[in-house]
């Protein structure tokens, strides 16, 4: 890093500065989260399948992004980046807030994929480089602080959904808080550092590392299975909590929290991980993760529609999607540390094969949950979803990988 930076800023506000961006990025995350029944209502689509080919623009955009992220990150370096892709996901949000048809929709989504993406690889860079000038590991408080600020905005979404707020006056209000911020916090942020070690590590023989891509690790491709199931579960809440509670439920705007106790729980997961780790280990929080998974999804579409009374439809769905957002809130974490921990192939190549892999359930989860919900209903679609956690929890319970 540019020591010049160093001596003008102390460590406290470069990393302040740092966590600023991830608050940033949750926030964006969740505010276009929060008001996706409306935008589905805006556009009057009725049709889920069509709405899942609509919000696969974004998985596409992410997919179009890996390479593009690492290449520039690499050319420009993460400074240059973290700024660039923050400012073009805060407009691509707000774009989506001016979007006159269905297809300037699915171009704006398709944009907010790719910056979502080039913000992930950027921030974390920057990420490891403050991690690296601290000496220690802090990176869990930056993530700790995207989830705080994705739940600060499925709280924003729901006060602007109850307030009659338009998606646009929301989405311009949330851009230009953005933005400020960057301008705020940028000057803190720090040139990449590579020492010769690394450099010498990035020109290793290519063919020994081809070597690991073609012929992965069992180990890996357990994981990454895992990872894909976890990432489809996510997609699942992300894209379709606040549908599935409109839709399905019909429940009144003031009553629409579905997403947001999803969020909630989700966090409050994030930050017991590490003291369930030291309880039950890694293997137990994989299982319980499953668990809770398969019983959230189970109990909405079992019980959730079931009761006549609208206060208890809230409660029980409410009480699903809490499990699901703390069964999904230590998988991927998790999953990434039994690489580390457990993983005989280079740690940059095994994180690699394991998010391809991985990356798939983002692809295949709006496709897939719309084509079910089309052909029969909501219902059967988190029915189907549900499934995958049960799934996770007979991987994690008879797989050698997973102890």
């Amino acid at each position: 890093m540019d020591s010049n930076n160093h001596v003008a800023y102390s460590k406290e506000h470069i990393r302040f500065a740092v966590l600023s961006f991830f608050l940033a990025q949750g926030l964006c995350f969740s505010s276009w989260a929060s008001r996706i029944p409306d935008i589905k209502e805006i556009f009057t689509v009725n049709d889920a399948l069509y709405w899942g080919i609509v919000l696969f623009m974004i998985p596409v955009g992410k997919f179009v992004a890996i390479p593009l992220a690492g290449y520039l990150v690499s050319k420009l370096g993460s400074r240059i980046m973290v700024q660039i892709s923050i400012m073009g996901y805060a407009l691509s949000l707000f774009a989506i807030g001016t979007a006159l048809n269905i297809y300037m929709l699915g171009v704006f989504l398709f944009c907010f994929g790719v910056f979502w993406n080039l913000c992930d690889i950027s921030l974390n860079t920057q990420g490891i480089g403050i991690e690296r000038l601290y000496g220690r590991t802090i990176m869990a408080s930056f993530h700790g602080g995207w989830s705080l600020a994705a739940c600060l905005g499925a709280l924003i979404g729901f006060i602007m959904i109850v307030s009659d707020v338009t998606p646009f006056w929301h989405f311009t209000l949330i851009a230009a808080l953005i933005l400020l911020l960057t301008m705020v916090s940028r000057r803190y942020l720090q040139d990449d550092v590579f020492t010769t070690e690394v450099k010498e590590e990035a020109v290793e023989d290519k063919s020994e590392k081809w070597q690991y891509i073609k012929r992965p690790e069992m180990l890996l491709i357990k994981l990454g299975l895992v990872g894909l199931f976890a990432l489809v579960v996510e997609s699942a809440m992300f894209d379709w909590s606040g549908v599935y509670f409109e839709s399905v439920l019909q429940v009144p705007k003031s009553l629409q929290i579905g997403f947001l106790v999803f969020m909630v729980m989700m966090t409050v997961g994030r930050f017991l991980a590490n003291y369930a780790y030291r309880i039950w280990g890694k293997q137990r929080v994989l299982q319980l993760s499953g668990a809770f998974i398969f019983i959230g999804f189970f109990t909405s579409a079992l019980l959730g529609s079931t009761v006549d009374s609208m206060a208890l439809k809230v409660i029980v769905n409410s009480f699903g999607f809490m499990l699901v957002g703390l069964g999904i809130s230590s998988m991927v974490p998790t999953i990434y540390s039994l690489v580390g921990a457990k993983s005989k192939t280079p740690v940059g190549i095994a994180l690699t094969i394991l998010s391809s892999i991985s990356f798939i359930g983002s692809l295949v989860a709006p496709l897939l949950i719309g084509a079910i919900s089309q052909a029969f209903n909501m219902e059967y679609a988190y029915m189907v979803v549900g499934l995958l956690g049960l799934c996770i929890l007979l991987m994690t319970t008879f797989s050698k990988a997973f102890r």
